[in-house]
């Protein structure tokens, strides 16, 4: 056995059907194709949805909901998240670059403390909104609070 009689096995290859050959070959005429409509023409091609003329899904189905597009998206950090911060890099002041360079928000986000954990370190955090229990906790600790 060499490289000029390999074959591949009996059976598992097939012969590509040749279509718009001619009448002879029994697949001319229209080429597999049928009578009129858009999938008979050259340059077909199906638009998505589309759904043969039928109204499609997504216009039948009701549309439902509401985006406000006055709404203000923060990203929550928790006051247990500063503590830890804080400790690490050993830090009095806890603000916004801080937290870029930890990670934890990219240079465009809006900052919002959560008062889930404890805070024992007497910090000044800096972020753009504090819940209830944030303010109180970092004011409990003896640190303070400064809205940007």
């Amino acid at each position: 056995m060499n490289l000029s009689n390999l074959k591949p096995a009996e059976g598992s290859t097939k012969t590509r059907k040749r279509i718009g050959r001619g009448a002879g070959s029994g697949l001319g005429g229209t080429s597999t194709r049928g009578h009129k409509g858009a999938k008979s023409r050259s340059g077909y091609s199906k638009k998505i949805g589309f759904e043969g003329g039928q109204m499609p899904l997504q216009r039948r189905v009701p549309k439902f909901g509401f985006k406000n597009i006055n709404r203000v998206e923060y990203k929550a950090i928790n006051l247990d998240t500063i503590q830890k911060l804080a400790e690490v890099k050993s830090l009095v002041k806890v603000g916004i670059n801080d937290f870029i360079e930890a990670g934890f928000i990219s240079s465009n986000q809006l900052v919002k403390v959560l008062g889930n954990g404890t805070l024992t370190n007497k910090l000044e955090v800096e972020a753009h909104a504090f819940s209830k229990t944030a303010t109180a906790a970092i004011e409990a600790a003896g640190g303070t609070v400064v809205k940007l």
